[in-house]
């Protein structure tokens, strides 16, 4: 079989090594196989013939893609695009027929089984992803959900959010509606002190794709994409509050071309925009910050892809009594969107060097601009929250949203 790579994406690999301590699967395993350049090689070794075996897809699924391997790579190889096509690959082999592969042990089976495809598949559906929500919530109540799993409470009913204008859309998504609904709620509070009318993305504008691409699942992917364009027309800008929605709703041309293109040229990460926005209208100012020491944990679609990073810390340090560091320059916490799910054993060996690295900054609070971060953070205990909840919470603590409804603003 053929992956359908484009050799002048291999090719820029030029295996200099650069990417490998910005890789978390080779840094816990020290597998060449591991890490990009390996993963890269593999692909190659494919592409010229050589058959798709278990241990080839096992590669490949080990992947958690991070992305943190071409901010260092010298060479602009586009690793997640080399993934993702890999992945759409794979999808398209139900079986390999016999015949001898050079000793290694040929891949048979289905690349994504029906009941992870179905699943990606339900992320479009919003009264479905409602009626799952609801069950994980009665199951939560009766404490048959492991605290492990770190899913935050979900509640039975959602708060509305309603449209209070026609500046910007607020991208709000699927399983961050369905779960986290309020970190949108927090936003839209904090966006609307800024003087900004907002309009909640309609329940058509469903999944952004990220997920079933990430996955493999290109056309699924294509098709929620469009949905997702179709149902926030005109020029305003799409505000998103979640790092890999984000970063991968700004790439939709490479899935929808110029209309892809043209949407993906409004979206905005929520801290850019904030930033942005408060330099010609200011957010309320506050007397006392909040007394905490908050450490920020980079989403790595935040930051390897949408190099926003910067934007969360600009937007809370008015704001918060102290903003600490970690010395791990940014490492991926082994969330991976759903990667936690299938890949548990790795995903919670890098989690733990994520809080090894935690641990010695002493946070009061760990914010993450990712659903799937701050699950999978909240998990091993720690206290994780969005970066637009400690905003809103410190100006509402602080009385600002009445002084300013007062002051008639």
């Amino acid at each position: 079989m053929t992956l359908a790579l484009d050799p002048d994406d291999l090719a820029k690999c030029v295996a200099c090594g650069l990417c490998l301590p910005h890789c978390p699967t080779f840094r816990v395993t020290g597998d060449e196989s591991a890490s990009p350049r390996g993963r890269i090689a593999a692909m190659r070794l494919v592409e010229s013939g050589t058959p798709v075996t278990a241990e080839f897809v096992g590669f490949m699924d080990l992947c958690v893609q991070c992305r943190g391997c071409e901010a260092a790579c010298p060479s602009a190889v586009p690793f997640g695009r080399l993934m993702e096509q890999t992945r759409h690959a794979l999808t398209g082999l139900d079986a390999m027929p016999p015949g001898d592969d050079g000793g290694g042990r040929r891949w048979r089976g289905r690349y994504q089984p029906w009941w992870r495809r179905a699943g990606f598949a339900v992320l479009g559906h919003p009264r479905a992803l409602r009626t799952l929500s609801v069950a994980v919530a009665l199951a939560q109540r009766l404490r048959l959900v492991p605290k492990r799993l770190g899913l935050p409470r979900i509640g039975f009913i959602r708060t509305p959010l309603e449209p209070t204008g026609s500046d910007l859309w607020l991208f709000t998504g699927c399983v961050m509606d369905a779960w986290m609904r309020p970190v949108h709620a927090a936003t839209k509070r904090v966006i609307e002190a800024t003087d900004a009318g907002v309009t909640p993305s309609p329940r058509a504008a469903a999944c952004c794709g990220a997920l079933a691409a990430h996955a493999g699942l290109v056309d699924l992917a294509r098709s929620q994409a469009a949905a997702v364009v179709a149902a926030m027309p005109g020029s305003s800008p799409v505000v998103v509050d979640s790092a890999g929605c984000g970063a991968y709703m700004k790439d939709y041309g490479r899935l929808l071309g110029p209309a892809g293109d043209a949407f993906g040229a409004r979206v905005v990460d929520v801290h850019e925009w904030l930033v942005s926005r408060v330099a010609v209208h200011p957010l309320p100012t506050v007397g006392h910050r909040l007394d905490v020491r908050v450490a920020v944990q980079d989403p790595c679609h935040l930051r390897h892809v949408q190099k926003a990073h910067g934007a969360v810390r600009e937007a809370l340090e008015p704001y918060v009594s102290q903003l600490v560091e970690t010395a791990d320059d940014g490492l991926c916490c082994g969330a991976g969107g759903s990667y936690a799910v299938w890949q548990p054993d790795m995903a919670t060996a890098i989690r733990d060097r994520k809080l090894a690295a935690l641990a010695e900054v002493h946070p009061d609070v760990v914010v993450s601009a990712n659903p799937g971060c701050a699950m999978h953070l909240g998990a091993a205990g720690l206290p994780v929250r969005h970066p637009m909840e400690v905003l809103d919470e410190a100006l509402r603590r602080d009385g600002a949203y009445e002084r300013k409804d007062r002051a008639g603003g």
